[in-house]
């Protein structure tokens, strides 16, 4: 079980920490950024700079589930094994390993 922790605490902690590296800190503010939730909220003035920062923190975000892309349904489902919740198709090297000895299986079973 992950702990909860308050979303506007960890944005005035984001804000608190790429500001003293604005090079401009005296102009004024270009956004508000709000968030509220069950356990927080907070209403902050963010800088140009503030902005940027935030802009390519959350464009660079990658999920720790993305595994990538099944390549026979298309789902983005794939569990820790890279296992298709969707179709069951098992990808990586051992997807590989199992796909290639079913299909010599299979042309031993035709001749």
């Amino acid at each position: 079980m992950s702990t909860p922790f308050d979303p506007a605490a960890v944005v005035a902690a984001f804000i608190d920490a790429v500001a003293p590296y604005d090079p401009h800190p005296e102009a004024a503010p270009v956004a508000m950024v709000g968030v509220r939730t069950a356990v927080g909220e907070g209403v902050f003035p963010v800088s140009d700079h503030v902005i940027r920062a935030m802009c390519k923190a959350l464009a660079a975000y990658r999920d720790p589930e993305d595994r990538g892309t099944c390549v026979d349904c298309g789902s983005r489902h794939l569990d820790e094994n890279l296992h298709c919740r969707e179709c069951g198709r098992l990808h990586g090297i051992l997807g590989e390993v199992i796909a290639r000895h079913a299909r010599r299986v299979a042309a031993e079973d035709a001749t």
